[in-house]
């Protein structure tokens, strides 16, 4: 293939990233976190209390969960509640997205001038599943990752001036953080943690002190000695560190009640995290999420479908191991990997680990398998088309049951199917035709997050939401809620009303009739869910059914997904929710 060719063909998949990214980002089925929707909460209630702090929360137990600044964001956003929709609340996190994979893009360029390279940089950023994940919703990894790895990257393009074969550099090569650019990476490092914790400083400044240590140590004509490069390399950190950690103190002064802000989010979000009722070894080995042979595989997870090119990039990193020795490599190398080394490290240290911890560190990933794209061989790109045979097969059959149920309506199904198709015609082309595995192994899951978004909007129309004029403004509306928050999706499914919470076991149990019947009436309305296929509300004929819609079940239960039924989606995936009131008996 082509230079301009190979150009051409990654602009064009960088492109298809952009608008997967768009697709449905105000909608009910964001890939996120389940947390989401409390910080949508706290952010809305403190938006209606009219101040920028105390933040304000219905649980009690969850206020002080993160800092401000993630808040204030919703805040602006969300015009103070003017504009509260999902997508506006959304917008800033894709903005951020966004800005990091141009970031990548172009400090890939400053390291390698290659337009090719640096787009495949840019689009394997986004290619991540934890970036779609994460990078998107409200509660997300985009504004922290953006910050605290933009100075990084700064550092970087600031320093590859030299070649990248550089082995040398003068003793007047400016390799370490100048004036300027300690308070430019202090600032930036204090708004990262003024979005997620104080605690990022650790792998933060680690990971640049480490990076500034191999460059130095190795790379440097200066003192060898190396106690005097530690030194030298600690005198340059500390001040952008104290800077950061400066910024995210204004949180206790600036807060009303700086006593609740320690207790909540220093003690019980951050230092509880250190330490684990039953040992910290119990469950670093136990095997469970937080154990450490799943952190261990973070970089993969997050990678998500393009995890073999993960493995693939270690794989030709460990075959160059005796001739790529740190002091052969860039320095703009050694920085990334110090990057990736250190967040890997530092977060197998607390009790409780998840592979979305060391999401500010793929922005690096994604620069070093760009760099490394060529060397690969060949049998990578196609597991990860392999990969996408198995999801292709059972997202079509999805979208089938959806136009079975009634769910899609035919224009819907005929968008969804022409993707669906363009979506394997590239996976077909990439195993069979050699000269284009790589590039289908780059678009391929970018299709499927196109795909998903697609499957995904009919439950955005009318068969997925309530009708505006289901329910008069001011009703007092119970709804379920198994999770923190959950009813607060009901803000906007029908805003206006006020939402009373209650335990959603109460759909599954045997006394669920009565329980009810109670609803009915302590409220106005409620929402009540169905839990098996074809059932009617237990209040019926007591009860009117005022609007139903489709919704997708969530936080399933082990045992819930089998193979035996994983063919029969409408079995655990799709499932009808009512919105009832009490019949009113004729004067």
């Amino acid at each position: 293939m082509s230079t301009r060719t190979s150009t051409l063909a990654v602009a064009a998949v960088l492109a298809l990233a952009v608008l997967a990214y768009a697709m449905g980002l105000g909608g009910q089925y964001v890939p996120t976190n389940g947390d989401e929707l409390v910080y949508i909460h706290i952010a809305r209630l403190t938006a209606e209390a009219g101040h920028w702090l105390p933040l304000v929360s219905d649980l009690p137990s969850m206020r002080n969960t993160k800092p401000p600044l993630l808040f204030w964001q919703a805040l602006w956003a969300g015009d103070w509640g003017q504009q509260w929709t999902l997508l506006a609340l959304r917008l800033p996190s894709l903005g951020y997205t966004l800005l990091t994979a141009g970031l990548v893009g172009a400090v890939t360029w400053r390291i390698r001038p290659n337009r090719a390279t640096a787009l495949l940089a840019a689009a394997l950023f986004l290619g991540f599943f934890s970036t779609f994940r994460y990078g998107r919703p409200y509660l997300t990894s985009a504004p922290e990752t953006f910050w605290l790895t933009l100075p990084m990257l700064v550092f970087i393009w600031k320093m590859n001036r030299f070649s990248d074969e550089a082995k040398a550099f003068s003793a007047t090569t400016n390799i370490a953080i100048s004036g300027w650019m300690m308070g430019f990476t202090g600032l930036c490092w204090g708004l990262g943690l003024a979005y997620k914790s104080f605690a990022l400083i650790a792998p933060t400044a680690a990971a640049t002190g480490l990076g500034l240590l191999l460059i130095q140590g190795r790379h440097g004509t200066g003192d060898p000695h190396p106690g005097a490069v530690l030194l030298r390399v600690s005198a340059q950190v500390l001040p952008p560190v104290l800077m950061a950690l400066g910024i995210f103190a204004l949180w206790f002064a600036l807060d009303p009640d700086p006593r609740a802000v320690w207790q909540e989010f220093v003690i019980g979000e951050n230092v509880g995290k250190m330490g684990d009722k039953q040992g910290w070894w119990h469950e670093a080995l136990r095997g469970g999420g937080s154990s450490l042979w799943v952190q261990g595989i973070a970089y993969l997870e997050n990678a998500g479908m393009l995890f073999p090119l993960v493995a693939g990039g270690l794989a030709v990193a460990w075959r160059g191991r005796h001739r790529a020795t740190v002091s052969a490599l860039s320095p703009a190398v050694c920085v990334l990997l110090a990057w990736l080394l250190v967040w890997w490290a530092v977060f197998m240290l607390p009790s409780q680990r998840s592979a979305r911890y060391v999401i500010p560190a793929m922005p690096a990933l994604a620069i070093l398998l760009a760099l490394v794209w060529d060397r690969m061989a060949h049998g990578w790109f196609v597991a990860v088309l392999a990969v996408n045979v198995l999801v292709i097969l059972i997202l079509a059959r999805i979208g089938w049951v959806m136009v079975e149920l009634g769910i899609a309506n035919p224009s819907q199904a005929a968008v969804l199917w022409v993707v669906w198709l363009l979506w394997l015609t590239v996976i077909l082309l990439g195993l069979f035709h050699a000269p284009a595995t790589r590039s289908a192994a780059l678009a391929a899951p970018l299709l499927f997050y196109l795909c998903f978004g697609l499957l995904t909007a009919p439950l955005d129309g009318a068969q997925g939401r309530y009708p505006p004029t289901a329910l008069k403004p001011g009703q007092t509306l119970g709804v379920p809620s198994n999770f923190n928050a959950q009813w607060e999706r009901f803000e906007f499914l029908l805003p206006g009303q006020r939402l009373r919470p209650y335990n959603m076991a109460d759909v599954a149990s045997p006394d669920a009739q009565a329980l009810l019947q109670t609803r009915l009436r302590e409220f106005d309305a409620v929402v009540w869910l169905q839990t098996q296929d074809g059932e009617a509300p237990p209040c019926l004929p007591h009860c009117q059914v005022v609007a139903t819609r489709w919704v997708v079940k969530e936080r399933h239960k082990s045992g819930d997904i089998t193979w035996a039924n994983l063919w029969r989606p409408q079995e655990w995936l799709f499932t009808r929710e009512w919105l009832l009131q009490q019949r009113r008996l004729p004067p």
